[in-house]
């Protein structure tokens, strides 16, 4: 295992070469005046484009400029955000968290509503739970985010907002945001001590369950967006790796020798049907810490998602950009966790 984990991780270097490499031919379609804009930051800077243009070497040669680039990158600077007002990489260190625990959040019902929902449409084939939970599967895999996520807004937010708020005496609400006002305050001024940026693990090391709640609550409606496509598309490939894997001989052996249903199913069939489950998951992580653009815009959650929205409508390169090496790195350590789990559940991929 540890050697296939090193060679795996010898890959990562020469991916992101590659990856960098594209990025930056990916900027010479921009003009250096353009490119040079990224590392204004003040007006008066504004005025001196020519000089960020040869202190950055923003008209030498492509090698060059890459060098140049991979050494900023390296010391953290990737360009400033017209649309944060502040450095690239300060504002990916601030939403960031946010965006990552609103993924981890929506990654405990996608893998385990898909997994449970697979397991039991495979187990029941045919009948009518099967019949519902495909159909289920086809609505939540058809339907866009942000439509369902508006719905759910109308929904909860405006027509069953003050039914619900009647009916917990006032202490549930669904809203968009990251958090209530009175929570926001309480940031602001310092009364709520600001940890990690993981509101959840903050409230928890705080002491504080009203926050935890207040937190928990502003997710469940974005979570549900985002879980609604992904559980359904986990499902589908669970339902058929289970159909096949059942039809295996050693499946049938196993019933041949007396073993319980439940073993059967559960303990030889269910782990090797969740090999492609397993890599379905993991790209799903990558996706929705990827894919929260369009609900963090719906919910008015501030993360990466909506900095990154609002950064695109203001063609503002350098937070795209940013956002763009962001994504890079997440989808090949992504790609490294998925090879790792892969090896962990099939032995012989080590070996092979």
């Amino acid at each position: 295992m540890f050697a296939y984990i090193v060679r795996r991780l010898l890959f990562i270097p020469f991916v992101f070469v590659g990856v960098t490499v594209m990025i930056v031919l990916l900027m010479q379609l921009l003009s250096p005046a353009q490119r040079a804009a990224a590392f204004v930051s003040s007006d008066a800077q504004l005025k001196n484009l020519d000089a960020i243009i040869e202190q950055y070497g923003l008209d030498e040669p492509f090698h060059v400029q890459y060098a140049s680039w991979v050494g900023e990158a390296l010391s953290g600077n990737l360009g400033f955000s017209t649309a944060s007002s502040e450095p690239v990489a300060t504002t990916i260190r601030k939403r960031l968290p946010a965006s990552a625990e609103l993924a981890l959040v929506s990654l405990i019902p996608v893998i385990g509503l898909g997994i449970w929902l697979g397991t039991l449409a495979a187990l029941n084939r045919d009948k009518a739970i099967d019949q519902i939970t495909r159909l289920g599967a086809i609505v939540g895999w058809s339907l866009p985010n942000f439509v369902l996520g508006i719905w759910l807004l109308v929904l909860f937010y405006g027509g069953l907002g003050d039914v619900l708020r009647e009916f917990a005496g006032g202490a549930f609400r669904l809203e968009p945001g990251r958090v209530s006002t009175e929570v926001a305050i309480q940031i602001a001024n310092g009364t709520f001590p600001i940890r990690t940026n993981f509101l959840l693990i903050d409230s928890v090391l705080a002491g504080r369950p009203d926050v935890f709640w207040d937190a928990l609550r502003h997710l469940v409606l974005p979570v549900i967006t985002l879980a609604a496509t992904s559980s359904a598309l986990i499902m589908r490939v669970m339902r058929s790796s289970l159909l096949e894997t059942l039809s295996q001989d050693y499946v049938r052996t196993a019933r041949a020798k007396g073993l319980r249903d439940s073993v059967v199913h559960f303990k030889h069939a269910r782990r090797n049907a969740l090999i492609p489950v397993i890599t379905l998951a993991g790209f799903t992580l990558i996706f929705l810490l990827n894919g929260v653009v369009i609900t963090e815009t719906v919910f008015n959650y501030p993360g990466l998602g909506r900095w990154f929205a609002s950064a695109a409508v203001a063609l503002d390169y350098p937070a795209i950009m940013g956002f763009t090496v962001l994504t890079a790195f997440i989808v090949v350590v992504g790609n490294l966790l998925v090879d790792v789990l892969y090896a962990i559940v099939d032995p012989r991929i080590r070996y092979g």
